[in-house]
């Protein structure tokens, strides 16, 4: 599920930058005006407007809800794996129990064996 909405939240992001290069600033609305050839567009001098305000603002919303949802899942991800990764500390280590009966050479004092 991760995978698919990284590739929607791609899609969506590169749908909105064509979606906000395509549109007029607001500058060119007094160029339309006097006949500046913004008139012979696909949806004419300002019926664009609407659709493409509308549309960039779906976009958008849709760009930062995911955002939040993504970076949401992907720091939960970062801290299930950080569980994982320390697993140094928990190993369980045998302790051996000294030997009580140890063979003693006869050069060795008593005073050197421990008790």
């Amino acid at each position: 599920m991760y995978q698919i909405l990284i590739v929607a939240y791609l899609i969506i992001a590169l749908i909105l930058v064509g979606f906000i290069l395509i549109q007029q600033g607001k500058g060119a609305d007094m160029g339309a005006s006097f006949g500046a050839g913004s008139s012979a567009t696909i949806f004419g001098s300002s019926g664009s407007g609407n659709f493409m305000t509308k549309t960039t603002g779906i976009l958008a919303t849709l760009f930062f809800v995911l955002s939040l949802f993504l970076g949401n899942l992907t720091a939960q991800r970062t801290k299930a794996t950080e569980e994982w990764s320390n697993l140094g500390g928990a190993e369980q280590t045998e302790s051996v129990a000294p030997a009580t009966d140890v063979p003693v050479s006869e050069d060795q004092k008593e005073s050197d064996v421990p008790n």
